[in-house]
């Protein structure tokens, strides 16, 4: 707006003292607000065109009634009260009223009036203006209704909703986010906000910066001392007009994320005790299938020294008469026929066949990429009834990144459960100092390496080889072992191209180190 000159105020004040009078009635019957005046009792002595379209009544139906003529019961005494006591006070009212047409209906009316006061000082008549805010009123009261509806819909939610604007501050919650913050700590939003930045990497960072909706994904939250909480989590973006002056005519819109996280920690606990069990299930029948396998062998191995020596001693027997020259010497001195002694032998290794035949295979599972940190933290957990019931603290520190290995998942699950349970029966064995065992998962240059320590009394170096025998135990004949779990554990790790082998230099108990190739096309640090 261009500057108006220094005594432009002035010019205009005389210009306004000099309008006529006419011109101020045509302004006033032409203005599309409801105008009335009355005198210093109510009573109505003028009303333009807008008032009589507005109320319904005509000019000369009101002219001389009270302007009491449009009130509605319904409209609150205290306000008429409050009301008058301000234009008493020769002050203007400003204010809503539920007013009432010619033909009955009711409208909401937003009246000012103001005391119009002579010369003397005192009021002489009394200058109302109104306008229909029925419409307004019924929107500003539909939003209101929507916004309480959505509002007790989303607390009511069995869902945590969050919304946050594009800082990530929180706007709007609901009762089960605020549990969650009882849970989890201040704005359990943002630490899940990290953990999807963290899972999807650049497709989060796309996602969030294009204001693309996410759909559910589930992330676990780690809470010191207290079991991990796994939450579904999505995000919908959606943006709001600026209601401020400036965007009237050029629209801003603003961005704002809702973010809705749902508790499926019991679901996952049900998860992983299924997972837990049917791995339980499927070792114990792996562990029965290995037992036979053992006692099988065992039986193999025990019969088939005898049965050589006995064919040894045939042999020269069979050399020794083939030595003598007289007839009637070699007559003499046979025991048995030549004949029945090889049916004899041929018999035994028939059987020794049989039993071999009898001993199952391995299982024929697929051969498949494995997280060696996954495989042991489930043998721990299978292991926790025995860990907890010998009162054997455990400390377990997985490899940093994923210890991935190319292997046989049933088999390596029993190396290590075999592993684990050679260590609680050592512990065992000490009655008394400490009662500890450390499972550690190591990146090596070209291998990973798993070290099963415990505290219990050790193995002497002499043995350290021995215990890789078959039938060799150092748990003593009435513990009734058959001295085939480490051979049995050797076999595994040779059939994965590994090594294993027991530590000479660790003095605190046993040491078992386990060393196995990477997984093909793998990368390592």
């Amino acid at each position: 707006m261009p500057k108006l000159p220094a005594n432009s105020s002035d010019s205009m004040q005389e210009n306004a003292n000099h309008v006529p009078p006419h011109i101020f009635r045509q302004v006033v019957e032409q203005a599309a607000l409801a105008i009335s005046i009355t005198d210093s009792r109510a009573n109505i002595i003028y009303a333009n065109a807008a008032f009589q379209r507005t109320t319904g009544y005509e000019k000369n139906e009101v002219m001389g009634h009270n302007e009491s003529i449009l009130s509605y019961r319904v409209t609150p005494k205290l306000v008429y009260e409050t009301l008058w006591a301000q234009i008493q006070r020769q002050r203007p009212w400003n204010g809503l009223l539920v007013n009432k047409r010619k033909d009955g209906s009711r409208y909401l009316a937003d009246v000012t009036i103001t005391p119009v006061v002579g010369e003397e000082g005192l009021t002489t008549h009394f200058l109302g203006m109104h306008r229909d805010v029925t419409e307004v009123h019924r929107l500003e009261r539909q939003v209101q209704n929507q916004k309480t509806l959505i509002e007790s819909v989303v607390d009511a939610a069995q869902v945590a909703i969050v919304l946050l604007d594009e800082k990530e501050r929180v706007l709007l919650d609901n009762q089960e986010y605020k549990k969650l913050i009882s849970d989890l700590g201040k704005e359990p939003a943002v630490k899940v906000l990290a953990v999807l930045r963290e899972k999807m990497g650049d497709k989060f960072t796309k996602a969030y910066a294009q204001h693309r909706n996410i759909a559910a994904h589930e992330v676990c939250i780690e809470i010191s001392n207290r079991p991990s909480r796994w939450f579904s989590c999505a995000v919908s973006w959606f943006e709001e007009h600026d209601v401020g002056a400036d965007a009237f005519y050029e629209p801003m819109r603003r961005h704002y994320l809702l973010l809705t996280i749902q508790d499926i920690s019991e679901i996952k606990h049900q998860q992983e005790a299924l997972r837990i069990n049917s791995l339980r299930a499927l070792l114990s029948e792996q562990e029965r299938i290995q037992s036979l396998r053992e006692t099988l062998a065992g039986a193999v191995f025990q019969l088939e020294g005898p049965l050589n020596m006995l064919s040894t001693a045939a042999s020269m027997l069979e050399r020794r008469l083939n030595n003598l020259s007289d007839p009637i010497t070699k007559e003499n001195v046979g025991i048995l026929p030549s004949s029945a002694l090889d049916d004899a032998i041929q018999k035994g290794r028939d059987a020794l066949e049989t039993l071999r035949a009898c001993i199952p295979d391995q299982s024929s599972e697929a051969l498949q990429s494995i997280n060696l940190n996954e495989v042991l933290s489930d043998v721990l957990k299978l292991s926790t009834a025995s860990l907890l019931g010998s009162s054997i603290v455990v400390e377990w520190m997985p490899s940093v990144v994923p210890a991935m290995v190319s292997g046989y998942s049933a088999q390596l699950f029993n190396l290590f459960k075999q592993l684990i349970s050679n260590s609680i029966e050592a512990v065992n064995e000490r009655r008394g100092g400490r009662r500890e065992m450390r499972l550690i998962c190591m990146i090596r240059a070209d291998h990973i390496e798993v070290l099963v320590e415990d505290s219990g009394p050790g193995i002497a170096e002499e043995l350290r080889y021995k215990v890789f025998q078959p039938f060799f135990t150092t748990k003593g004949a009435a513990r009734q072992h058959l001295g085939l779990g480490l051979v049995m554990a050797q076999e595994v790790v040779i059939r994965h191209n590994g090594t294993i082998d027991i530590d000479p230099e660790y003095h605190s108990g046993c040491r078992v180190c386990v060393q196995l190739p990477y997984a093909a096309g793998g990368s390592h640090v």
